[in-house]
């Protein structure tokens, strides 16, 4: 496409569809930003893990994607998106439960620390 067209794509657009565009690509970037910050972690801790940030960056990138599949029309975009969106929601709540009340977190943590501990005894 050259700078021409470019332009005249850009004067020929509505407004609002440039900003559902706009929606469209910060929401992706948000719900790739997650897959950073869980690569990062896991690279820190040498072993694979989910940390909290990736379900915020999943829930923030799922509604905002969720509202430009609305816009597009798209059933299956909509549906992918807002079962989604359930998961994240769960993901963070059990979140700010462990905070919430005290222990939640440590039976959770030593349960996955069992599964670990499963895991490797297997891979012995």
């Amino acid at each position: 496409m050259s700078g021409g067209v470019l332009i005249q794509w850009w004067q020929a657009t509505p407004t609002a569809e440039l900003l559902w565009i706009a929606i469209g690509l910060v929401a992706q970037l948000m719900f790739s930003m997650r897959f950073l910050v869980q690569w990062i972690a896991t690279e820190r801790a040498r072993v694979s893990i989910i940390p909290e940030t990736f379900w915020y960056f999943s829930f923030a990138g799922g509604v905002l994607l969720l509202a430009y599949a609305v816009y597009r029309l798209d059933p299956v975009f909509i549906l992918g998106q807002a079962t989604g969106l359930v998961i994240y929601s769960r993901n963070i709540y059990f979140i700010w439960l462990g905070k919430r009340v005290p222990g939640t977190a440590k039976v959770a943590l030593s349960g996955e620390a069992d599964c670990l501990r499963t895991s490797a005894r297997r891979d012995s």
